[in-house]
């Protein structure tokens, strides 16, 4: 296989986790302005979400000689619950009791856990983006306190981090998705040392 080839067949798996964080970024930018006006498209990241999340683990999955079908019968399972507590939250007026604002919020750390949940069970690297999430919704829900922002800032010599939350998110975003990328490259490595196993076999 060419060089060329390998770097495009990375990129392509790459691919799904760059379009979460950057969707995810690009959102809480958005959100910070307007926290009840993005619920929709905080809806439209839920089923992203599960559809990236099914697909990062199916590689990790078939390395480590464990079944698909088993996996991909917990993948329906972990989102059908989360879904279905969703529908019930809408059906049951707890949407509309709680306001498009606190919604927004109850809708993310609910995502976050059920990521962070997931990973942990069916595909690690998971836990990074869900953790990821979990600190941008803390940002949006006490933008005033934000003291968080200041031991990372000094970890990575970023001058009066607390003034520059988007800046911290998007740092922050930047390192956990070169962590994920360093998770896939190894899956892949893992991957191709057991399809030159069989085929030698």
């Amino acid at each position: 296989m060419s060089k060329s080839v390998k770097q495009g067949s990375l990129m392509m798996a790459l691919l799904p986790s760059f379009i979460l964080y950057a969707s995810t970024i690009i959102l809480v930018a958005l959100t910070r302005g307007d926290l009840g006006g993005t619920i929709k498209y905080w809806e439209f990241m839920v089923p992203l979400a599960a559809l990236i999340s099914l697909m990062s683990g199916w590689g990790p999955t078939y390395a480590r000689n464990a079944s698909r079908f088993s996996y991909l019968i917990k993948q329906i399972v972990h989102w059908g619950l989360f879904l279905g507590l969703l529908w019930l939250l809408q059906t049951q007026g707890v949407t509309a009791a709680l306001g498009a604002p606190k919604y927004t919020l109850v809708l993310l750390y609910l995502l976050s856990l059920t990521i962070i949940l997931g990973g942990f069970y069916l595909d690690l690297k998971q836990v990074l983006f869900g953790a990821f999430l979990a600190f941008c919704t803390y940002l949006l829900a006490a933008p005033a306190n934000i003291a968080i922002l200041k031991p990372i800032g000094e970890t990575l010599r970023i001058a009066d981090p607390q003034s520059k939350p988007l800046t911290m998110i998007l740092v922050v975003g930047l390192i956990a998705f070169a962590v994920n990328a360093v998770f896939v490259m190894g899956t892949r490595g893992a991957v191709i040392a057991k399809r030159t196993r069989l085929a030698a076999s």
